[in-house]
């Protein structure tokens, strides 16, 4: 099985070899993606050349490609994680003509990340919710990032209290501010049942780590009064695989809030304008979800609240939480933990994998492009956006989707720019590696047929040429990252196209 992430728990140098192996993969899977050129497969062995080094690479494995080594003075050289940084850092010095010296200081700090998080885990309890073990699962996380894992290259011991992946519950700060200086749209009527807020303020949560990181913006106004603590919640939340939404499972709510940390390829912050536009997209994703007779569901972003002297350091948005949408019996999954895998996994435990996914298939694919075709709403589908409810028996029933801030609407992306976009956030982000991992674990198992089925059975003119393309698009986040792109921005390069083949009847 082509995985990493099935080693024993980390001890002394096994941690490190681990981390070295998590980081590795997605940082490998960028590289050979977007700049490196292939050369031969042979035994288990892909070769690759880095055309701006002159140099042969080989690794092992495809999903998650492993041990990488160099060719140089006549043999082959295993190079760890350090390595490979500089490696990666001069083939793009060459390949674009750019210099960037806050990339690779990201793989590094991502590496780093993994091996604390790995050494937390081994001493952590996972969560008993299936749900929250989906959501707290990703040690490798995206797939086909340089640096998933980087937390902003602060200590550990600044993060890790609330790190999903290190199976973290925290309680959430309660802060008072002036209701002259509220600042908020929407339906957050769910932010006053947290506590009691004193005559004249109102209640606003505060993510710890945010607050850490804010601390000295915020003094003027704790001196002043216009904000005053007023301790934490009775109650833990826990951090979803966003890391800054937090899910609070007694009251069945999810709160996202501002981080002042890159993580992926942007500053997570609630910015002014994203927040600005909100309800217009999450109006348009929610009606779209609101039509008879299917099953999956939009978790809205119900509104925010801020303070206006700190509005993006300060801001929380209010989302739905599950029980309201889910069907009855039905269990929700994060796609992105079902790829990673988490214990009791309904996808490793398919005992018909055709089976499972066609019904995965039929749950996640007909709202998506309902919503494209009928109300000219773009999901952001991804593997982090898409929740999968199974039943009893694991099987597939129902998706759910989220994250209004990830919409995007025909009306101002026009419709070729929004088909290339679900395109890549079902097809290549999402479909292609829960197929990948389902064919891992079922090795001679082809997911495309069903998949070709599945996607043809739906009247939309574009269906016909992504049936037939000989590429899709991928993302390039690592040339996105080293040219140093705005966070938002989108560059794709053609990757092969594993629907473009003939189905057997058709």
């Amino acid at each position: 099985m082509d995985r990493v992430d099935s080693i024993p728990p980390p001890t002394g140098d096994d941690l490190a070899a681990r981390a070295d192996a998590y980081a590795a993969a997605p940082l490998l899977n960028c590289l050979l993606r977007e700049v490196a050129r292939p050369v031969a497969d042979s035994g288990g062995l892909r070769t690759y050349r880095l055309p701006g080094v002159d140099r042969l690479l080989r690794v092992r494995g495809v999903r998650r490609p492993t041990g990488p080594e160099v060719y140089a003075a006549g043999h082959w050289h295993r190079i760890g994680h350090t390595e490979l940084v500089k490696l990666v850092a001069e083939e793009l010095r060459r390949h674009t003509g750019l210099s960037n010296h806050e990339l690779p200081a990201d793989m590094i700090d991502s590496r780093e990340a993994v091996a604390a998080l790995l050494a937390a885990r081994a001493r952590a309890r996972e969560p008993e919710d299936p749900y929250l073990r989906s959501e707290q699962s990703l040690i490798t996380g995206h797939p086909h990032h340089p640096a998933p894992k980087a937390r902003g290259g602060g200590p550990a011991a600044g993060w890790l209290p609330y790190a999903p992946e290190a199976h973290a519950r925290f309680p959430l700060v309660l802060l008072g501010v002036r209701e002259d200086a509220v600042a908020e749209e929407g339906d957050t009527s769910a932010l006053d049942a947290l506590g009691q807020a004193p005559p004249g303020y109102r209640l606003l949560p505060a993510h710890p780590w945010q607050l850490d990181l804010a601390g000295r913006e915020l003094t003027g106004a704790f001196a002043d009064g216009r904000l005053v603590r007023l301790g934490t919640t009775a109650f833990d939340v826990w951090p979803t695989a966003a890391i800054r939404t937090l899910y609070a499972p007694g009251r069945d709510l999810f709160l996202k809030f501002s981080l002042d940390v890159r993580i992926t390829n942007d500053i997570r912050r609630l910015w002014r304008h994203d927040l600005r536009a909100l309800r217009r997209t999450d109006a348009e994703a929610a009606k779209a979800f609101a039509a008879p007779g299917g099953s999956a569901a939009w978790l809205s972003d119900r509104g925010y609240r801020t303070a206006g002297f700190a509005f993006e350091e300060l801001a929380v948005l209010v989302r739905d939480g599950l029980r309201g949408h889910l069907l009855p019996g039905a269990t929700p999954l994060l796609a992105a933990g079902l790829v990673e895998g988490f214990t009791g996994s309904p996808l490793a435990a398919a005992a018909d994998p055709a089976a499972w996914w066609e019904a995965y298939l039929r749950a996640v694919v007909p709202p998506a492009l309902a919503a494209f075709a009928g109300h000219g709403v773009v999901l952001e589908a991804h593997l982090q956006n898409t929740l999968v409810a199974v039943d009893a028996d694991g099987l597939p029933v129902q998706a759910l989707f989220r994250d209004a801030e990830g919409v995007k609407l025909l009306a101002d992306v026009g419709r070729e720019a929004g088909w290339e976009r679900l395109v890549y956030t079902l097809v290549v982000n999402h479909l292609a590696e829960v197929a990948a991992a389902l064919a891992g674990h079922r090795p001679g198992f082809d997911p495309w047929p069903a998949a070709r089925r599945e996607l043809g059975r739906h009247d939309l003119p574009e269906i016909a040429a992504l049936l037939t393309a000989p590429t899709l698009p991928g993302k390039t986040n690592l040339l996105l990252r080293w040219a140093g792109a705005d966070g938002a921005d989108a560059r794709y390069l053609p990757l092969p196209n594993p629907l473009a083949r003939p189905v057997p009847g058709r």
